[in-house]
């Protein structure tokens, strides 16, 4: 086979669920950072993996452009999927992502506010056009239920994450439209969030398990719900039209509450693929970690509020069980790419 060939076959396999990896190495950098108040060589292994992470976009950005251009027959394809669909945002999502590496560890403001203004733009364009296809499609069947439906309204929620620390340098002509950009792009996504975790319980208890590649994004669950509180407390705290905060705060907590029973039951659930069926490596395997490095960044928050120190320590155990599976996670993929098992 040709270099050319194999060039191509590269593009035209390339999948969107790419840029879960810049979302997932995006906020172990964060969290890296954070807890280098346990262990002080972890700020190196930030400042690592924040470089990485935008070597990483560059990278994945070429084919996912050229795949659009060469191959836009796959690429739609993959847009009108009841299931690939799904993880389209995902682009948007990574930039946003950048855009708080960049804020919280590169010290950019110019850089993240440019970042954040794209991928907020695009998450909110990609929150209609990824259900749009699903609403107007007569061929989705309860088998195509899956956690990956969450990414969409994931992006909406994440928006002020970096979006809420950035209010403050925003120039007043944008300041008001940001403002209402951030609080859009929370409510919509919580409740459409609430929306789909009913339909999805529904699926796991009427209907048959996951197939073994969908299994790790029952951890997706844990993405709105860690997501969902750092970008909330970060937008109240931020909002000086919000004079009362503390219940903002303690409806953080009870939110918190709801992701550690998830946690648990998804690690069950879990052992119980690993028990009882083939769970091999694939890209499906990335869903492991922005939502458990969402939760882990969440558990700071809530300790920076309230100074339980149990929450700092969860928060720090967990953040071990993201790094482990983060570096499983990039070898097996390193190693699928040079194996050409993955594309």
């Amino acid at each position: 086979m040709s270099t050319q060939t194999q060039e191509k076959n590269f593009i035209k396999n390339f999948a969107p669920s790419w840029f879960a990896i810049i979302m997932g190495t995006g906020v172990l950098a964060i969290d890296s950072l954070v807890f280098s108040r346990y262990f002080l060589p972890l700020k190196g292994i930030a400042y690592i993996l924040f470089y990485l992470n935008i070597i990483l976009f560059i990278l994945f950005l070429i084919p996912w452009i050229l795949r659009w251009i060469l191959y836009f027959e796959d690429a739609y394809n993959d847009l009108i999927h009841p299931i690939k669909n799904a993880f389209y945002p995902t682009i948007a999502i990574g930039l946003m992502v950048l855009a708080a590496d960049f804020l919280i560890i590169g010290k950019n403001v110019s850089v993240a506010k440019t970042l954040w203004w794209i991928g907020s733009l695009g998450t909110v364009f990609f929150s209609f056009l990824v259900p749009y296809y699903l609403f107007r499609s007569e061929s989705v069947k309860i088998d195509h239920v899956n956690p990956g439906w969450y990414i969409p309204p994931v992006g909406l929620i994440v928006i002020p994450i970096a979006g809420g620390l950035l209010l403050n340098y925003i120039s007043p002509s944008l300041k008001e439209f940001a403002v209402l950009l951030n609080y859009f792009g929370w409510g919509a996504g919580f409740f459409l969030y609430l929306a789909l975790l009913a339909i999805v319980i529904y699926r796991f208890i009427l209907h048959h398990p996951l197939p073994s590649t969908l299994a790790p994004t029952i951890w997706i669950n844990l993405g709105p719900i860690g997501a969902g509180i750092v970008s909330l407390v970060n937008l109240i705290s931020n909002s000086s039209f919000v004079s009362v905060k503390e219940p903002f705060y303690v409806f953080s907590l009870l939110f918190w509450g709801f992701g550690i029973w998830w946690f648990v039951m998804a690690l069950i659930m879990l052992i119980h693929y690993l028990k009882n069926l083939n769970l091999s490596f694939a890209m499906t395997w990335w869903a492991f970690i922005f939502p458990l490095g969402a939760y882990v960044a969440s558990c700071n928050v809530l300790y920076k509020i309230f100074k339980f120190s149990l929450i700092s320590h969860i928060g720090f155990l967990l953040y071990l069980l993201l790094l482990f599976m983060w570096t499983i996670n990039f070898f097996k993929t390193l190693i699928g790419v040079l194996k050409r098992e993955i594309i």
